[in-house]
């Protein structure tokens, strides 16, 4: 489905991030994962590459919080490998602080990855995608709790709320250089943070979910890897839940 496109996957070494690299290059795209570390990034294109040598995958490390940084990464790709056509901006940290005792810095942080970064990755991409005939693919991480909140931790929510609203804006306004721009919202994931739960608050959570079960990375890579590929050619400015129905 992604047969010679380039992708570039901002946190991409574990989670959520790490199954949409492993899912994209199983469909035969060309990844560089984005790393906050030298070593992260390396250990997980040493990982891809036990699971399939011929996976094309390369992973680096730049500054999410500086646009100087990430233009000259992501000119450097697109040099190297004549194209970036596909943008997942999937870095980001979240908290559950109650508003009692949050830290303002704190706030301010994940202001700038889950938000800032997205917006400089993306401003990057485009200058390349424009450019190009067939346009591009940017496609944001949001969550659920975006649209029904948190109990506790409200920076995380607000950046997401954020998120989903860049992306409605930019679909407007990047579609008439064939640039398509969506997000996908995951509800309850099964990564590592989820795993380390006890059962007596997993299960509650599961109690809300009509399929009966938690999400997986691949359902949430299987979501971003439509609306990277050509069957997504006419959706632009969605934010598609993936959580089972677990409204609230």
């Amino acid at each position: 489905m992604l047969k010679n496109k380039v992708a570039v996957v901002t946190g991409g070494t574990r989670g959520i991030g790490y199954a949409v690299v492993k899912k994209f290059l199983d469909n035969g795209a060309t990844v560089v994962l984005c790393g906050s570390r030298d070593e992260t990034a390396r250990q997980a294109v040493e990982q891809l590459k036990q699971e399939n040598p011929d996976y094309r995958v390369e992973g680096i490390s730049v500054d999410l919080l500086s646009p100087e940084d990430i233009n000259e990464a992501f000119e450097n790709i697109n040099a190297k490998y004549g194209s970036l056509d596909i943008l997942v901006n999937n870095a980001g940290i979240s908290a559950t602080d109650s508003i009692y005792t949050y830290d303002p810095g704190k706030f301010e942080n994940i202001i700038d990855l889950n938000v800032n970064a997205v917006f400089y990755c993306t401003q990057a991409a485009t200058k390349i995608m424009k450019c190009q005939p067939g346009g591009g693919s940017i496609i944001n991480t949001s969550s659920m709790v975006s649209i029904y909140g948190q109990a506790t931790g409200s920076g995380y929510p607000t950046s997401k709320f954020a998120v989903n609203g860049l992306t409605k804006s930019l679909a407007r306004e990047l579609g008439k250089d064939n640039i398509r721009v969506n997000a996908v919202a995951p509800g309850v994931t099964n990564t590592d943070m989820v795993s380390a739960l006890p059962d007596d608050v997993i299960a509650p959570l599961i109690a809300t979910i009509p399929l009966g079960r938690v999400g997986e990375p691949e359902d949430m890579a299987n979501a971003f890897l439509f609306l990277a590929s050509d069957m997504a050619s006419y959706i632009t400015g969605a934010v598609l839940p993936v959580d089972g129905a677990a409204r609230s």
